[in-house]
């Protein structure tokens, strides 16, 4: 003879005798199927609101005219004189890129302290304040960045450098103070009850922690500014950008190809560099 089963026991078996899953799982799947499929009719909707016209994209008409245009960038300029200037630009583009990111990194690292609570007792009181603060830097792209600055800084690599800066100051300070509450907080636990205090804290107990992923979004945010440090130029703040826009506003399209082929070389080169450290950094 078969022992009932207690009512709570019962109500987990199904109907065939499977046990059902727990509530707190069966909310998280009606959740997330409310979230697709409102971002399913985000996506419908989108198609619907916007004037694509798909017929004349992919026309004959449209690809031949493509054809004859991406035939003039063939062959690249290769003449020594206007190589040594993709050269100098690819290096412009290059410092502006690793000064910008370093100059965030310092200033991300001091508004994330302020922007983090680092303990369950911390009233941090300028937590919300300085999100604030970061999300008004990061929500003005690099290119509107550049632009204002121009005025003040002038133009060339400065204004594109301090552009970079401003952007991704509030980009990794957001994530630099995520990483920093996440931080597992028994080391810090440990030393405060020792009788350390304040930011000495931080710097023995979570700073060694969190350092390697710091690093990680720093390097990540370096890669993206290799990017944007090259299309900063198109506003005149230097590098391989202002040569791009220059020679492609006059219809130079030979000179343009190199200059392509040099942006080219200089995110791959740097994608594999950053990638090279993260991995260093892992092991």
């Amino acid at each position: 003879m078969k022992t009932p089963l207690p009512c709570h026991d019962a109500r987990l078996l199904g109907r065939r005798g499977g046990v059902l899953p727990p509530a707190s799982l069966l909310r998280a799947r009606r959740k997330a199927g409310v979230f697709l499929a409102s971002l399913l009719a985000l996506v419908i909707a989108s198609f619907w609101s916007l004037d694509l016209q798909w017929a004349p994209f992919f026309s004959w008409e449209a690809a031949s005219g493509m054809a004859r245009f991406l035939g003039e960038f063939i062959p690249p300029d290769t003449q020594p004189a206007f190589l040594r200037q993709v050269v100098a630009a690819t290096g412009e583009t290059l410092a502006m890129s690793a000064l910008g990111t370093a100059l965030a990194a310092v200033a991300g690292l001091l508004l994330a302290l302020p922007a983090s609570r680092l303990h369950a007792r911390d009233s941090a009181r300028a937590r919300n304040p300085t999100r604030l603060l970061l999300n008004a830097l990061r929500s003005i792209p690099e290119l509107v960045w550049a632009s204002l600055l121009l005025i003040a800084a002038g133009l060339g690599p400065f204004a594109g450098t301090l552009a970079l800066a401003a952007h991704t100051s509030g980009v990794l300070g957001r994530l630099f103070a995520e990483a920093i509450e996440n931080a597992p907080a028994g080391p810090a636990a440990a030393l405060r009850a020792q009788g350390v205090a304040g930011f000495s804290v931080f710097l023995y107990a979570t700073l060694p922690q969190v350092l390697p992923q710091l690093v990680s979004y720093t390097l990540y945010r370096w890669e993206n500014n290799i990017r944007a440090a090259a299309v900063l130029g198109v506003v005149g703040a230097g590098g391989l950008g202002q040569l791009l826009a220059f020679h492609m506003g006059l219809f130079h399209m030979n000179k343009t190809a190199t200059v392509l082929l040099g942006m080219l070389v200089l995110v791959v080169a740097v994608d594999a560099i950053s990638h090279a450290l993260r991995r260093g950094l892992m092991r």
